[in-house]
């Protein structure tokens, strides 16, 4: 049995949490950390907890599709909506995936060893956009490659380096990030790795660069 001494102890610390931790009921409509949505015209789709959900445009029926140990990120709809690529971080790597937006089995479509980011699906959506360091000579930066939905061997298309991109909705320009983003190690970051978008016409490979306000600015998540 415990002594009076100790039952004084508990006691006193069961006081202290009391009053230093006041009970707050769950407020179930405020879940966070939601994070990488992407939109269809019908759902969306976010990561939460490293895995891949979706829901209704209205916040309803929402689904888990993955259950994986492994990291699910940048999820990118189909233009008919009715398929989300995606990087899944399953068998110790990070490779590009497809899965049916009602639910079902991930697809794997990419093998090799780096690391392999979806940037989002061509226009016509036979093919999944993803950067990769698969082909470079150093680790200091990416290079844009597709792959078809079907399988098959990825593409690598005729940009030198590139972070992030988006296809214009014809298909005929990518907008891109030529480098990775400084401003998250350096806050306030201008030098000359600054995020900044650049446009290239796919039949010609020729540039065009955003302009930006004289001292220069970050911008990344060209869409």
């Amino acid at each position: 049995m415990r002594s009076h001494h100790q039952k004084r102890i508990i006691l006193s610390v069961l006081g202290f949490l009391t009053v230093a931790l006041p009970l707050k009921a769950v407020d179930v409509q405020d879940t966070k950390f939601l994070t990488q949505p992407a939109i269809s015209r019908t759902r969306i789709a976010f990561v939460y907890a490293n895995d891949l959900w979706v829901a209704d445009l209205d916040g309803r029926n929402v689904r888990r599709l993955t259950t994986d140990l492994g990291i699910e990120s940048v999820p990118s709809f189909s233009p008919d909506g009715a398929a989300i690529a995606f990087s899944g971080q399953y068998d110790g790597n990070t490779d590009v995936y497809i899965i049916p937006a009602a639910g079902g089995v991930p697809k794997r479509l990419t093998w090799h060893p780096s690391l392999d980011i979806v940037q989002g699906f061509a226009p016509d959506g036979k093919a999944i956009l993803f950067a990769s360091q698969r082909q470079t000579s150093s680790n200091r930066y990416l290079q844009l490659f597709t792959v078809p939905v079907e399988g098959g061997f990825p593409e690598m298309l005729k940009i030198p380096q590139a972070y992030r991109a988006a296809f214009s909705p014809d298909g005929t320009k990518i907008a891109y990030n030529p480098n990775a983003d400084a401003f998250l190690q350096w806050k306030g970051y201008r030098g000359g790795l600054n995020s900044v978008v650049w446009i290239v016409k796919m039949d010609d490979l020729s540039l065009e660069k955003i302009p930006q306000p004289e001292g220069r600015s970050n911008d990344p998540n060209p869409m």
